[in-house]
């Protein structure tokens, strides 16, 4: 059976923990950053869990993480 290959703009958006976990960055990162309060900004600094009914799918794209 050949190796698989990992899907590349998946491994850039997607982190796993040592436990397993899968993490996502939040959207609405980058556009119109200037007026939103500081405390939101903070908030769009942390990673979040990607969703149980995506988990199987995005782990489909990173065989070997």
């Amino acid at each position: 059976m050949p190796k698989l290959k990992t899907h590349k703009g998946a491994a850039s958006r997607f982190h796993i923990t040592g436990t397993g976990k899968l993490l996502r960055a939040k959207c609405g990162k980058s556009h119109f950053r200037r007026r939103k309060a500081p405390r939101v900004k903070r908030l769009y600094d942390e990673m979040i869990a990607v969703s149980g009914a995506d988990v199987k799918r995005v782990k489909r794209l990173l065989p070997y993480k």
